[in-house]
């Protein structure tokens, strides 16, 4: 039986006075005092007062017992999250997650136990958790993709990235946004949803890079020396990586120029380093072995 039906049931023991009684307010006092003389004490206890007790007392024990439980659960399910290796910011928001589904069920077993229908308390839950969830439609699907980032872990804080339009290195990855600096020291906050949805470009992911340089020479020099001057100085450079070797070809015979294509490997954190020297190595290298480095000229002709 529940409270709801207890005290249906004790309200309609009682004798109601009538508002429409021709009894007058002393005869209407002294009814109330032989009613109450008359009160049946222990017939109060058993119907009423015990049922109530034992519920409550059932309902406080389901709680308590309850609530061990789902701490000792989600602690088991925080080591085995903790062995998987998985982002400690993932492990705690899973954490918490499962708490409060874990945390609801005892709540409902506590006030299904005190006669409340739980089942229109979970419908109309249902029903404020459909309403919220579409009015934060973007926000959810910033969530969802923060998940999935820290689940899959594509990049990870210190990684230079490129995704959602931003290039930078990533200084935090969060549920609902992920914070990026740029080479020019800017912050940029970018909502995962636009990162998760979009291409990931890595350039910290592997330990090395290969270095694309395209240098062009003029069709009169000399080809093969100037190869031979490439190789040389990438041979003396002593962050361009014996293995994978690297590359001196020609790429193309172009309008004013022939281009020949360098690609040595190096470290990742030689990448700029090697890109930038290299490439005011080469053209002081080219002018003292008199090699041209074409560029577009304009010839203007006068008619008098």
């Amino acid at each position: 039986m529940s409270i709801l039906d207890l005290w249906v049931a004790f309200s309609q023991d009682s004798t109601p006075v009538s508002p429409q009684s021709s009894e007058t307010p002393v005869q209407q006092v002294l009814n109330m005092g032989e009613q109450i003389e008359n009160f049946d004490v222990q017939h109060f206890i058993d119907v009423y007062v015990m049922p109530w007790g034992i519920n409550i007392i059932l309902a406080i024990v389901i709680y308590i017992i309850g609530k061990m439980v789902v701490k000792t659960l989600v602690g088991i399910f925080g080591k085995i999250m903790a062995k998987s290796k998985y982002d400690d910011m993932l492990v705690d928001f899973l954490k918490s997650i499962v708490n409060a589904f874990l945390m609801l069920f005892v709540i409902v077993a506590s006030l299904d136990q005190l006669g409340v229908d739980t089942t229109s308390l979970v419908a109309i839950l249902g029903a404020a958790g459909l309403a919220i969830g579409l009015s934060l439609q973007g926000s959810l699907q910033n969530f969802a993709a923060g998940v999935m980032l820290l689940v899959f872990r594509p990049f990870k804080a210190g990684d230079f990235v490129e995704a959602g339009g931003v290039s930078g290195s990533v200084i935090n990855i969060g549920i609902f946004s992920t914070i990026m600096s740029t080479p020019d020291n800017k912050e940029i906050i970018v909502p995962n949803g636009n990162i998760y949805g979009d291409n990931i470009t890595n350039y910290s992911a592997k330990s090395t890079r290969r270095v694309d340089m395209v240098f062009g020479i003029g069709y009169g020099d000399d080809l093969l020396k100037a190869k031979r001057v490439l190789t040389s100085m990438l041979d003396a450079d002593e962050r361009v990586l014996k293995e994978p070797a690297y590359t001196v070809a020609v790429g193309e015979l172009g309008d004013s120029s022939v281009n020949l294509v360098v690609r040595p490997w190096v470290k990742s954190s030689d990448y700029w380093g090697l890109k930038f020297d290299f490439t005011e190595a080469v053209k002081l290298r080219f002018d003292q072995e008199g090699i041209s480095i074409p560029f577009p000229q304009m010839d203007v002709h006068l008619d008098k």
